[in-house]
């Protein structure tokens, strides 16, 4: 591919990125997907469950990390999670200084709840698109995040 061709589709693709991140970061989104899933979370604290569930045990640090928020701010909304029994946190596997937050099984059944509710939605996103396209973005995005993330 030529570099000006390249360089185009780089730019096209940056482009999808954007609009893709501006979707996934509407607060409307999110609080679609709890209204469809039928739960009752504050929307702030949505993600922060998603992501325990996903990549826990996760240290407190790095969670503030993923999701751009200070630690303090995202200590006391682990706090609220924990009140609300959806997660636990406890001192680190390998490093007993280190504060790891873990769904719980409460959060875990909440977290089903979400995942199902996101399937229906998206389900509905790729109605006219056919499996191999589904399974080829797939692919590519994984790959993706990997390169970006490895």
């Amino acid at each position: 591919m030529k570099s000006v061709d390249l360089s185009t589709r780089l730019k096209e693709l940056h482009g999808a990125l954007l609009d893709i991140n501006g979707v996934m970061n509407r607060p409307q989104r999110d609080q679609a997907i709890i209204d469809e899933a039928g739960i009752a979370l504050d929307r702030v604290l949505f993600p922060l469950l998603v992501i325990v569930d996903r990549r826990g045990p996760i240290g407190v640090v790095e969670l503030a990390d993923r999701v751009g928020r200070d630690y303090t701010t995202l200590s006391r909304q682990l706090d609220k999670l924990e009140r609300l029994g959806l997660i636990e946190r406890r001192a680190g596997a390998n490093d007993r200084r280190v504060r790891e937050a873990v769904v719980t099984p409460m959060g875990k059944a909440m977290n089903d709840a979400i995942d199902a509710a996101r399937e229906r939605l998206m389900i509905a996103a790729f109605a006219s698109w056919g499996r191999e396209d589904i399974d080829e973005l797939t692919r590519l995005m994984r790959r993706f995040a990997d390169a970006l993330t490895g």
